[in-house]
């Protein structure tokens, strides 16, 4: 911690809204160690519980975690300290950002002379008719049916959804590991959070049923392309989640379809088995984040919450940026585009899960921008992976116990690179098997 800061206060709220400062302001930076509970309940003259209640309020804004031995420390995310730009040295290979390829986006220039810029006044705002027409018959075609609407991006979805039918200090359900800006939503809205396991197939439904029976009110699924590890849901899978699914009434259930149109796996959906569920798909990795725009499949009653609420606040998703989406759905040779992207993503993430089998590194990653690896040493992993020029992530930030691992993302990954990386993954910090 920092020697020019000192946390204050004589009541939990006060020594929460203390660290809370000195996180905001820079002063205790992500990753920085707190005082033990005893040490800093002497510093300030208070009782141990008055300290070990204001952490506990710090663990449930998301401001800090617990890391058993480790301590209580200030999380990587939090709504105090925002990712700022993603920077990888000079030199350096990207293996760490997990975005799309622009290089494979579709050209949104060349679809302006198509897209309808004509003002509307407020009352002729909301999800566009053709728009849904459109997004009706293509979750048709994957066996996703309901009452549709749209959101502005896949995370905007999740949050409205979730206030539409729990409420703060509700547990949901999410793998395990985890998309961490999921993960630091919901812990920035109140929630608990609770972790599923998941293999290669998607969230192990024994881990699921245990979840639920415990109290969650929600869970949380990724379809296919799973960050971080890249998984998908397969058929049995999917038919086994939907049984436990339909063993705990009244759960929310949402299912993120983010890699949709990339996929070169068939959807196997899990969320309509539930009687109040969301289907979301954003259209940010095949078109681009940039158009802010995703397409939610729903039961009729959570449909008309979340539609309902978006009237009461910001309105609706820009006419213009829907318009974008009908004329990109709509065009031959963005529909011939994103089918060439959705190979040259899985060649590339299939080149390094294969050099990694070469080298005695088992992944489970089939769909997707990344990979997950389990190391013995996360750090010691980094380091010499760095060290010999390739930036990867750090598992922590996407697990809630701790495991070890690394994350790769192959999004820019040229194959003919994928053995030099392998092998210099096989060298970092000797690679455990995955969890079972």
């Amino acid at each position: 911690m920092s020697v020019q800061y000192q946390i204050t206060g004589s009541a939990a709220n006060e020594i929460a809204a203390s660290v809370e400062s000195g996180v905001r302001a820079g002063h205790l930076a992500p990753g920085r160690t707190l005082p033990p509970v005893r040490r800093l309940a002497a510093d300030l003259g208070v009782a141990p519980g008055t300290v070990a209640a204001a952490y506990r309020r710090l663990r449930e804004r998301g401001v800090v975690e617990t890391g058993g031995r480790a301590g209580t420390f200030v999380r990587q995310r939090s709504a105090f300290t925002p990712a700022g730009e993603l920077t990888v040295p000079d030199g350096m290979v990207d293996l760490v950002s997990g975005e799309p390829d622009v290089a494979l986006l579709p050209d949104l220039d060349a679809l302006k002379p198509r897209v309808d810029t004509s003002h509307g006044n407020y009352r002729d705002g909301g999800p566009c008719p053709h728009l849904l027409d459109l997004a009706r018959d293509r979750f048709a075609a994957d066996g996703v049916r309901g009452e549709l609407t749209v959101t502005s991006g896949a995370l905007d979805a999740f949050e409205r959804g979730l206030a539409a039918r729990i409420e703060p200090g509700d547990t949901v359900a999410v793998e395990e590991p985890t998309w961490s800006n999921g993960r630091d939503l919901l812990l920035s809205a109140g929630y608990q959070v609770t972790p599923v396991a998941i293999d290669g197939e998607g969230p192990l439904p024994s881990e699921l049923d245990a979840a639920l029976a415990a109290g969650a009110r929600a869970f949380i699924l990724t379809s296919r392309g799973q960050n971080p590890t890249g998984a998908a849901v397969s058929a049995e899978r999917a038919a086994a989640l939907r049984a436990v699914v339909a063993k705990h009434p009244g759960v929310l259930v949402i299912e993120d379809d983010h890699w949709g149109e990339l996929s070169q796996i068939p959807l196997h959906p899990v969320a309509d088995a539930a009687e109040h569920w969301m289907f979301v798909r954003s259209v940010s990795k095949p078109y681009g984040p940039i158009l802010r725009c995703a397409l939610v499949a729903a039961d009729a009653d959570t449909k008309a919450r979340v539609q309902g609420r978006m009237a009461m606040g910001h309105g609706w998703v820009s006419c213009i940026l829907q318009h974008f989406v009908i004329a990109a759905w709509t065009d031959e040779t963005v529909a011939a585009r994103i089918g060439h992207a959705g190979r040259v993503y899985a060649e590339r993430q299939g080149a390094l899960r294969e050099a990694l089998a070469e080298r005695g590194v088992d992944v489970w990653g089939r769909s997707g921008l990344n990979l997950w690896i389990p190391v013995a040493d996360e750090t010691a992993a980094v380091v010499s992976l760095r060290d010999a020029g390739y930036a990867v992530a750090p598992g922590r930030a996407f697990s809630f116990h701790g495991d070890q691992g690394i994350r790769i993302s192959t999004a820019r990954l040229d194959p003919a690179h994928a053995p030099a990386v392998a092998e210099a993954v096989a060298r970092a910090s000797g690679p455990a098997a995955p969890p079972v």
